[in-house]
């Protein structure tokens, strides 16, 4: 019996391979092996909902001149040929204030009102000096009519004739001395402004006593929109400042905000401490966003060669060769070489492989490099 079993038993198993063989034979035979892309060097693909694109900001590259030196420390000044520091001309007491800081006033107008009795003097010179010279014409004319009718020495009358110039000097002087001072205003004197602009600064009160030979001035009245910027140049760069050149200044407080600038004048003397020229700017502020005394960032620009350039964080440095990653369309980055013709400390300038407007991974670059070696 046990003999005639085991036969069985392996004819079932061989029926059972058989069977299982078949089927996953046909399982397999309607499934068509799917080809596989080949994967472009260099090329990163992103679906548009990946995570890794929270990570990039992505945007065009613009076009530069590019930098002599790098950036320079400066700071922001008066343009004095645009600038007037009123002191007052004579001694008084304020009586009434007329202008306020940030007001924009005119050439003539009235900035403040004193109680001067020396202007009052001037005043009576004048009109002594006037009534003196009609007093001097009067004899003079009656000297020429003895003269002509034989009466009077001619020594008298030439006397008579100085004394009618001397007087005619003497109401000049008075008149000079008038006009100076100032137009006069209900009774008083008035301190007036020479020049156009806006009050910067106010150092009096009223009520103050001010005097020709005070320490500091009253008014400043100055045009904000024209400025100067001071720029200190290490005495191994004198080389690559001149005049007329352009500088682009920018200020902490504008970030992404640059001015245009053009050098007025190079120092004639070496500061011995610092081994530093001062070079004198004039900047475009017609915004009227500069403002005196701030510090500013001054780039002098070479040549006028224009670039593209991007952001330092936008470059992948692999020994002695550098790289971008360009968009080529959403999701899809390109990682390119490129050669720089300018390395600063926060912009580079490409010579060659990268276009103007192209756009860039200007942050994120480093982790995209790594995707691209981990893929």
């Amino acid at each position: 019996m046990k003999k005639l079993i085991a036969p069985i038993i392996l004819a079932g198993l061989a029926v059972g391979a058989g069977y299982g063989f078949k089927i996953s034979t046909e399982s397999h035979a309607g499934v068509r092996p799917q080809a596989v892309a080949p994967r472009e060097p260099n090329i990163l693909r992103f679906a548009p909902d990946a995570p890794q694109l929270v990570y990039l900001h992505i945007a065009p590259v613009a076009a530069g001149q590019v930098p002599a030196l790098e950036p320079l420390q400066g700071h922001v000044a008066y343009d004095e040929d645009a600038t007037s520091r009123i002191t007052a001309p004579i001694a008084g007491r304020v009586t009434q204030i007329r202008a306020q800081l940030g007001d924009h006033v005119t050439a003539g107008q009235a900035l403040l009102a004193l109680d001067a009795p020396d202007y009052a003097q001037a005043s009576a010179d004048v009109r002594r000096a006037e009534s003196d010279l009609h007093l001097k014409r009067t004899a003079y004319e009656r000297a020429r009519t003895l003269l002509d009718g034989g009466v009077l020495a001619r020594k008298d009358f030439e006397i008579a004739d100085a004394d009618l110039q001397q007087a005619g000097i003497e109401l000049d002087r008075a008149r000079a001395r008038l006009r100076n001072l100032g137009p006069a205003g209900n009774g008083g004197f008035v301190l007036t402004t020479r020049v156009s602009g806006v009050v910067t600064e106010r150092q009096v009160n009223p009520g103050s006593e001010v005097r020709p030979d005070g320490a500091s001035t009253l008014f400043v009245v100055s045009d904000p929109r024209r400025l100067w910027v001071n720029v200190e140049v290490p005495e191994k760069d004198l080389g690559k400042i001149h005049e007329s050149q352009h500088l682009r200044v920018e200020a902490d407080a504008y970030p992404g905000m640059s001015f245009d600038a053009v050098v007025l004048m190079v120092g004639k003397v070496l500061d011995p401490a610092t081994r530093r020229v001062v070079v004198r700017c004039r900047v475009d502020n017609r915004e009227e966003k500069l403002k005196p005394e701030m510090y500013v960032h001054a780039t002098p620009l070479g040549g006028g060669v224009t670039l593209p350039h991007v952001p330092n964080d936008a470059l992948v440095t692999e020994g002695l060769q550098s790289f971008v990653f360009v968009e080529r369309a959403p999701g899809v980055l390109e990682k390119r070489r490129v050669t720089l013709g300018y390395r600063g400390h926060e912009d580079s300038y490409v010579a060659s492989g990268l276009n103007a407007g192209e756009r860039v991974a200007v942050s994120g670059a480093l982790l995209l490099n790594a995707e691209l070696a981990g893929s």
